[in-house]
């Protein structure tokens, strides 16, 4: 049985990504359900862009990756199941869309006969009827997602359509000179879509000019730096202190290598 890893925005204080483990696992027994993250800024599709791009790298071929960050829940925007060397299975929004750079969809379907969980062992109350049109994540990706983990057709869960038909954010990663903020970690440093960071460069964003170092602690505390992310961006940061915060820095915002 392929392994699902699971990322949203659900958070910890509220039991969803928990109900959505528990029908995934209702639908395929056994199925090894992996937590990547639940506590991405609230419908940040940028910030669920990275994340994903983060992970791929390092996640089996063949795994099931269930994202649900959702700000369209319950209006027209199209439900996917995606199929590369991996499956992705969320919505049709662009929140693949770095993942897509590294893991090119190759067939791509729309989810429209997953039959929704029914609650386990609950008598009803009088007019109760469970379900509704903002909770995706339960009644669509998740019986999706535990189909394809089942290794049953993708072809049973809707039709297909072109690959290039799927949402894409208008994001471009590229070796500079000229590139952008993509999002910012909980830490406050800025990931850039620059794939360049030369030692002992220059980077200008927010008017000011950056060295180019090679971790935080060749800088001093509360000094700002550029460095190579984990991820292979180039990154923003302050030693001991938050960049978005000290240097006013926004999603969106130019960024030039010197």
């Amino acid at each position: 049985m392929r392994p699902v890893y699971f990322l949203s925005d659900f958070g910890l204080e509220d039991p969803y990504a928990t109900i959505v483990q528990a029908v995934l696992e209702a639908r395929a027994p056994g199925l090894r359900v992996v937590h990547l993250a639940h506590g991405l800024p609230p419908g940040d599709l940028r910030r669920a862009a990275y994340a994903l791009f983060q992970a791929i790298p390092y996640l089996p071929e063949g795994a099931v990756l269930l994202a649900v960050v959702d700000p369209g829940a319950g209006t027209a925007r199209r439900a996917i199941a995606a199929w590369g060397r991996r499956l992705y299975v969320g919505p049709d929004n662009g929140l693949f869309t770095l993942a897509w750079l590294l893991d090119p969809p190759e067939r791509a379907f729309l989810l429209e006969n997953p039959a929704p969980p029914k609650p386990q062992g609950v008598k009803p109350l009088p007019g109760w009827r469970p379900g509704a049109h903002t909770f995706h994540g339960r009644d669509l990706f998740a019986p999706a997602a535990a189909h394809l983990a089942l290794g049953l057709p993708p072809e049973a869960l809707g039709p297909e359509v072109p690959g290039e038909t799927l949402n894409r954010l208008p994001l471009v990663l590229s070796p500079g000179p000229l590139g952008e903020v993509l999002t910012f970690d909980r830490f406050g440093n800025a990931v850039t879509t620059l794939l360049a960071a030369p030692l002992g460069g220059w980077v200008e964003v927010a008017g000011r000019r950056l060295r180019v170092l090679r971790t935080f602690g060749e800088a001093q505390e509360g000094e700002a730096l550029a460095y190579l992310g984990s991820a292979g961006l180039l990154e923003i940061a302050i030693n001991r202190g938050s960049a978005r915060e000290a240097l006013g820095l926004r999603e969106g915002m130019p960024v030039r290598l010197l």
